[in-house]
């Protein structure tokens, strides 16, 4: 639920240091679910703590991408509509961003302006973490609605992503990204490498699926059709660098930007790009036609099903979803609901958050749009690990989810995480498919110049 920008990048950035000088002086294919919620679905809703005024109050939230809130393809189950029938004298105003850089750059800047603009409830992505970690002051702390009691809830790298330093609750975790494969299936049946998601996860290695594997298949793939392998390159860079102990950032705050494997990696991409293993299209900027023969794979946390499923289904070819990733388990996304303390309704926005992070809302969501609920009692209820999508073959995405969420752990996020991931590794490699770019040490080196650039080491 990303989209990297270079719009209002710079001042964005700045809007970080004057809002903290104003703080010192915030998708199935038929998307009908195949199962009830065991846990209470839409039947038992958390209970607001506020009491009522007697008049309508608006709530105002702001989201972005495809997390479920708003409906499933049709809009149907829309948790904000039926959050407000069953509390009655609440409405809700939501708005949505578009995709996650541009959204970052919009909150950056309504903090900036003094919380102008800033919703009751902010949608807030993982990989801005860093960033509104150094600007907490910014949101509510819900510890004094209830989030003592709600720790339970999450698995617990979750809960505490949205805990500071000094123990204020400052966000409710959403989803969270395991990743698997999503594959053309009638490429791949044509090009005699696997006639199944199974034969297509055995291919790549199994379990012990590797990068090496992964291209290896892919230059099999490429060399039989003339297709290429992989769309879009810089996801695979996201999810790659998501899978180490430690990414652009050490755990200790300190930059990483000096990482060899991210490097190694880099030289993978261009060697696959110079092969013509990738179709060169840059982040978020396919065609749903590109979806029907321009390429076989995608990488896919489990919020991705929703974003492509209008490609997916725009012509006659199959796609799946397959239960395997080269060089294993990896977290990319997942999201937080926070509440800007502009908000002059603290306790009614605060109960929107924790309602919708709960469990039963969380189960819709993914019904929704295929975004992998956080809440540990969700990843096991039947609703979600029966749970079936038309768009991608009838795969089971939920059985698939929950045995990629094996083993994620979270990653350290530093303030300009966001950047480098979209606008500074983003912007290299569109100059690698752009062919400005054909070598390993002319890709590093314009790496380093962007960073310097954004005013990053």
């Amino acid at each position: 639920m990303r989209k990297g920008t270079s719009r209002g990048i710079t001042f964005a950035a700045g809007a970080i240091a004057f809002a903290m000088t104003l703080s010192a002086c915030s998708g199935t294919g038929d998307n009908t679910p195949t199962a009830e919620p065991t846990a209470g679905g839409t039947e038992t809703a958390t209970e607001t703590e506020a009491e009522p005024s007697g008049e309508d109050i608006e709530l105002t939230v702001n989201v972005f991408g495809n997390g479920g809130y708003e409906g499933d393809a049709s809009g149907n189950n829309n948790l904000f509509r039926l959050y407000e029938e069953q509390n009655p004298g609440i409405i809700i105003k939501e708005q949505n961003l578009g995709q996650g850089g541009d959204a970052l750059t919009a909150t950056l800047n309504a903090i900036g302006a003094g919380g102008v603009g800033l919703p009751d409830v902010q949608m807030i992505e993982e990989g801005w973490l860093g960033q509104m970690s150094e600007l907490s002051d910014q949101f509510v702390d819900l510890g004094e609605y209830g989030a003592a009691d709600l720790a339970d809830r999450w698995v617990d790298w979750k809960f505490a992503q949205g805990t500071s330093a000094d123990g204020t609750v400052w966000a409710y975790g959403t989803d969270i990204g395991p990743q698997g494969l999503c594959y053309n299936a009638t490429l791949l049946e044509e090009s005699g490498i696997a006639a199944d998601r199974d034969e297509f996860a055995a291919a790549l290695g199994g379990d012990d699926a590797t990068w090496e594997d992964f291209w290896t298949v892919g230059k099999k793939f490429t060399d039989e059709t003339g297709v290429p392998w992989l769309g879009v390159s810089a996801f695979a860079m996201n999810s790659f660098v998501n899978q180490q102990d430690e990414g652009y950032y050490k755990a200790d705050g300190s930059l990483n930007t000096d990482n060899p494997a991210i490097k190694d990696f880099l030289g993978q991409i261009i060697d696959a790009t110079n092969s013509g293993l990738t179709a060169k299209i840059n982040s978020w900027d396919w065609s749903n036609e590109a979806f029907q023969g321009d390429f076989a794979v995608h990488v896919c946390p489990g919020w991705m099903l929703g974003s492509i499923e209008a490609g997916v289904t725009s012509g006659d070819q199959t796609w799946d979803f397959a239960d395997v990733f080269p060089g294993g388990a990896t977290n990319w996304g997942g999201s937080f609901f926070s509440v800007p303390t502009v908000t002059e309704h603290a306790a009614e926005a605060a109960a929107l958050a924790d309602w919708l992070t709960a469990p039963e809302q969380q189960i819709i969501a993914f019904q929704n749009a295929g975004a992998f609920p956080s809440q540990i009692s969700a990843q096991s209820d039947p609703a979600v690990t029966g749970f079936t999508n038309s768009t991608f073959n009838d795969a089971p995405v939920g059985e698939i989810l929950a045995s990629r969420a094996e083993g994620v752990v979270a990653q350290f996020k530093g303030p300009q995480d966001a950047v480098i991931q979209d606008t500074v590794m983003g912007g290299v490699i569109s100059e690698i498919n752009a062919g400005q770019i054909t070598d390993l040490d002319s890709a590093w080196e314009r790496f380093q110049a962007l960073l310097q650039e954004n005013g990053i080491g």
